[in-house]
């Protein structure tokens, strides 16, 4: 490969592209599927335990945010395996990897309001509700970091002109 090669990425069609990047998306959507329905598994079996009736009205109205807000974000981190099925074989993968990725960007949008709501809802019942907000805010901070605030830095310092 000459420095001109390198300097300029991969030497590929369009669909070549469309072909690696839908690859590298679905093992990406793999992850966070797994992660997000474990996650509404265990919340769907809440509302089925005694504790449940104990819960004031408040946390009663979180944990069912918790599970809709669940519920959204399977949805959208799935989203991508339908479309894929559906769109298969009609020449359309490059749209196709457009919007199966703006589907799991809000997926991970979804998972991570799925994950601070159920934070809030269980730290409330564990702790009783004493400061519950600092740390739920310091653990959504954590999530930004890690999901959007590093690979956005990173592209931002590593992506040639």
């Amino acid at each position: 490969m000459t420095d001109q090669e390198r300097r300029h990425g991969r030497d590929e069609s369009e669909e070549e592209r469309a072909d690696r990047m839908w690859g590298e998306l679905i093992q990406e959507v793999r992850v966070a599927q797994t992660g997000v329905q474990i996650l509404f598994g265990f919340l769907l079996t809440v509302v089925f335990q005694q504790k449940y009736d104990e819960l004031s009205d408040v946390d009663q109205t979180i944990y069912i945010v918790t599970v809709v807000l669940g519920a959204a974000a399977t949805g959208a981190l799935i989203g991508p395996v339908s479309l894929h099925r559906l769109v298969a074989g009609r020449k359309v993968k490059p749209q196709a990897v457009r919007v199966a990725s703006g589907l799991t960007q809000i997926g991970l949008f979804l998972l991570l309001a799925t994950m601070a709501s159920a934070l809030v809802l269980i730290l409330r019942v564990a702790t009783g509700g004493s400061k519950v907000t600092w740390v739920v805010a310091a653990v959504v901070v954590w999530y930004l970091v890690c999901w959007y605030g590093l690979p956005l830095w990173s592209r931002r310092r590593h992506t040639t002109r």
